[in-house]
């Protein structure tokens, strides 16, 4: 049997046929689901390209394949090919595949109706939340307000609706989005041995002594959901307090010219350096490597890769209490979002505390720990063979070609 996903991302092809993509969602992220199916078809936005740039790297490999839709960003482009990229997405779909939709997705909010007059199950991975994702100033577009309504809306009628459900944190997105069927806290960020530190750091001083302390950030410029801002206000408010700071954000978009001149006006442009988007892997851990504190002030988050990353290096690590983190971090190492003075606050605490650096390092590498193939693969595995069960169960109930009636089939999905 094969799965079909469906995610909100954008894929690039180059004319030689191949899709590439940058971050994590190339082949190794679809191989996993290999142990269960027997094929991948992953249904998500195309975009032709003259050529791959140097970050990238190959979308599909063995058993897995990428359905492309029509290429769209935002609600207005959207508007102008809906017809087309509705379509797309039913062709995708076969009434033999298994259907996985990572959530909460305008994908999925187009194919869930779909699946529901088809009688067709599906499972959900619930990796973010839309209440958090469109938050005030996470993102800037002119209907935020009413895509927040809307998509958390859409998120408990696919959960209540879905024949099993993973979720990315152990509480957190359950809580709000429940699924009264199968469900498993299984997250979808997976530490190789590489990536995990051996030993914990140690620092024998605290930031008094003069010596710079360099923070570190990880995330995309594209939108604040991130709160960069909220970072860069912080560090001035440390280096106005006599620390010896500086920061270095690591990733890009259209928001990184903005936040060059805040620095700037705030005094901090020489201490706040922009890396660009680093290559996953071996980049990234190096500038995780070559970092004192690690500082991911989200305005929204579902169980952050990034901050994971860091732990598993051994970083200190100080965060905004949204979406999984309070799950990561203790309660001690948390801040209220949107609240720079409370970021410097706690900043400063910390680096003058070389002790409370050190238990911090100690305890964030210990629960990276957890988050090491061995230990994600026995859940997600379940997850998986849950979803070919109750795909099984709707074949044989309904054999392909014999769909139920329209009516009987959004009451009572067959699982």
């Amino acid at each position: 049997m094969n799965v079909v996903i469906t995610l909100d991302h954008h894929y690039f092809r180059t004319p030689d046929g191949t899709v590439w993509t940058h971050g994590v969602h190339a082949y190794p992220l679809w191989k996993r689901y290999l142990s269960v199916f027997d094929g991948v078809k992953v249904v998500a936005r195309v975009r032709d390209v003259a050529q791959p740039q140097a970050n990238w790297s190959a979308a599909v490999g063995t058993g897995v394949a990428i359905s492309g839709l029509p290429d769209y960003r935002g609600p207005w482009q959207y508007l102008t090919k809906s017809v087309s990229v509705r379509e797309a997405i039913r062709k995708a779909v076969d009434p033999r595949d298994a259907v996985i939709m990572r959530v909460s997705s305008h994908i999925a909010g187009c194919l869930e109706p779909f699946l529901a007059r088809r009688g067709q199950p599906y499972g959900v991975e619930v990796i973010n939340d839309p209440f958090d994702l469109f938050a005030p100033k996470a993102l800037d577009y002119r209907l935020r307000p009413l895509f927040r309504w809307e998509f958390r809306r859409q998120l408990r009628r696919q959960c209540e609706r879905a024949g099993a459900a993973a979720y990315v944190t152990d509480r957190a997105l359950q809580s709000r989005y429940p699924c009264p069927r199968f469900t498993a806290g299984v997250s979808d960020v997976e530490i190789p041995p590489e990536a995990l530190r051996a030993e914990p750091r140690f620092f024998p001083r605290g930031n008094d002594s003069g010596l710079e302390f360099r923070l570190i950030t990880v995330g995309t410029l594209e939108q604040m959901c991130k709160a960069p801002d909220v970072l860069i206000q912080a560090t001035a408010q440390c280096a106005s307090a006599g620390l010896n700071v500086t920061l270095r954000v690591a990733g890009d978009g259209k928001h990184r010219n903005e936040l060059e001149r805040l620095a700037a006006r705030l005094g901090i442009a020489g201490r706040v350096h922009f890396l660009g988007e680093l290559p996953a892997g071996a980049s990234v851990r190096d500038a995780l490597d070559s970092s004192d504190v690690f500082v991911l002030p989200s305005r929204s988050e579902g169980l952050p890769r990034a901050l994971v990353e860091a732990m598993a290096r051994s970083l200190p690590c100080v965060a905004s209490a949204v979406g999984g983190i309070p799950e990561l971090l203790a309660a001690e190492d948390l801040v209220p979002p949107a609240d720079p003075p409370s970021l410097a606050r706690k900043l400063i605490e910390v680096l003058r505390d070389p002790n409370r650096l050190n238990s911090m390092s100690v305890r964030n590498r210990r629960r990276a720990a957890d988050f090491q193939e061995d230990r994600l693969a026995t859940r997600r595995n379940e997850f998986f063979r849950e979803v070919r069960r109750i795909t099984n169960r709707y074949l044989t109930a309904s054999p392909c070609g014999q769909r139920p009636r329209r009516a009987d089939a959004a009451r009572s999905p067959l699982w």
